[in-house]
């Protein structure tokens, strides 16, 4: 049985044609999973897809059975990485109801992404209600555990075949899958310890730092490798022309906290085109200050990373994104040293801001800036 789901777009009718799966996996199998899930192994029973071309325009919408793609092998993404992702959480609610949060800054940034891919932006409302199709579909995939979620990945790629290189590809498909998903980083929350990376870069100014790209991640690779020789988990950018400014943490934004009590105050690296944009910074930026906590952008060194932690001067830091949340930081290494930050221990800023957010994103706070978008 197939049925249609219509969505207005203020431009045309994009319609969704939902096409149940004949072979969902089976409620007990499902039970176990959900009783332990890992990050990014196991998917949901659907996925969405959509279609674009030239002449078209988006097209062939649907809700179907997950599954694979079929490609030819001179397709444009294999060759030339024309494709980029969004990725957000949806959350089981106090009292049983499922939400998304801030899906409407996901598809925002989704844009932003195209139009630097040079592919088509798709309208805001049609990214949303896609996640809400998706996920109401696939409801009983949300696990109910705490600081558990669904983690929601939706992503477009080039689709035309041929090997031509002085144009970007002529079609296009957007796709969301789902995974449920326990801690990003095993072992619950424990602090981190960071590699000062300055034999690679991350990016350049005028590249695709701010864009949630797969050759970011795939660059990377090597400079986590060498985080982990080195007795780290996550690798720590520095700025392209100096090596010396801190930018992010693998594919996380980084907060750095001065002070204690009343007087503590937060600062993250300000976006400067190399940097991510990242909604769950975006989200501390205005949380902490109504929590008393004065939150600014600015920039760091890591010489001075290293002199204001010897001071006590800083005393906390912390990274942040959709996936792993708050993750603390408690020592940093590199070439030329290493240090811990404040004890080596998560921090009182780190933890409270913490649970002020998984508080929001589990409704067991109230929302006073609109961000939880219930779905079902």
């Amino acid at each position: 049985m197939t049925a249609t789901e219509p969505l207005k777009t203020g431009q045309a009718e994009i319609s969704f044609d939902v096409r149940p799966s004949a072979s969902p996996v089976p409620v007990a199998d499902r039970e176990q999973l959900l009783a332990n899930p890992a990050f990014g192994t196991r998917f949901t029973d659907h996925m969405i897809t959509l279609r674009w071309n030239q002449a078209d325009g988006w097209h062939d919408g649907r809700l179907e059975a997950y599954g694979p793609f079929t490609l030819d092998p001179a397709t444009a993404v294999f060759h030339y990485s024309q494709e980029f992702f969004e990725g957000l959480k949806a959350y089981r609610q106090a009292g049983g109801s499922i939400a998304m949060f801030r899906p409407q800054a996901n598809a925002t940034r989704f844009n932003s992404s195209a139009r630097r891919m040079a592919m088509p932006e798709l309208p805001e409302e049609t990214f949303v209600r896609a996640l809400e199709l998706l996920v109401t579909q696939d409801r009983e995939w949300v696990p109910a555990a705490e600081e558990m979620s669904l983690y929601l990945r939706p992503f477009m790629i080039a689709t035309q075949a041929g090997l031509g290189v002085n144009h970007p590809s002529s079609s296009y498909l957007f796709s969301i899958i789902a995974s449920p998903s326990g801690a990003y980083f095993s072992g619950g929350v424990k602090p981190v310890t960071v590699w000062l990376c300055d034999d690679y870069t991350r990016a350049a100014p005028g590249g695709t730092g701010e864009v949630k790209c797969g050759g970011n991640y795939a660059a990377a690779f090597v400079a986590q490798r060498e985080a982990v020789e080195n007795g780290c988990d996550q690798v720590v950018w520095l700025d392209s022309a100096e090596h010396r400014w801190v930018e992010e943490m693998g594919g996380m934004n980084l907060f750095f906290v001065y002070g204690r009590g009343d007087q503590a105050r937060i600062m993250t690296p300000a976006l400067t085109g190399t940097l991510l944009p990242g909604i769950i910074r975006d989200s501390l930026l205005k949380l902490a200050p109504d929590l008393g906590i004065q939150a600014v952008e600015g920039r760091i060194s890591t010489d001075q990373w290293q002199a204001d932690s010897a001071s006590g001067e800083l005393t906390e830091v912390f990274a942040c994104g959709t996936a792993a949340v708050i993750t603390p930081v408690g020592k940093a290494k590199g070439p030329h040293g290493e240090w811990l930050v404040g004890d080596g221990h998560p921090g009182p800023v780190t933890m409270r801001l913490r649970d002020e957010l998984l508080g929001l994103q589990y409704g067991q706070r109230p929302d006073p800036y609109g961000w939880i978008h219930k779905v079902c």
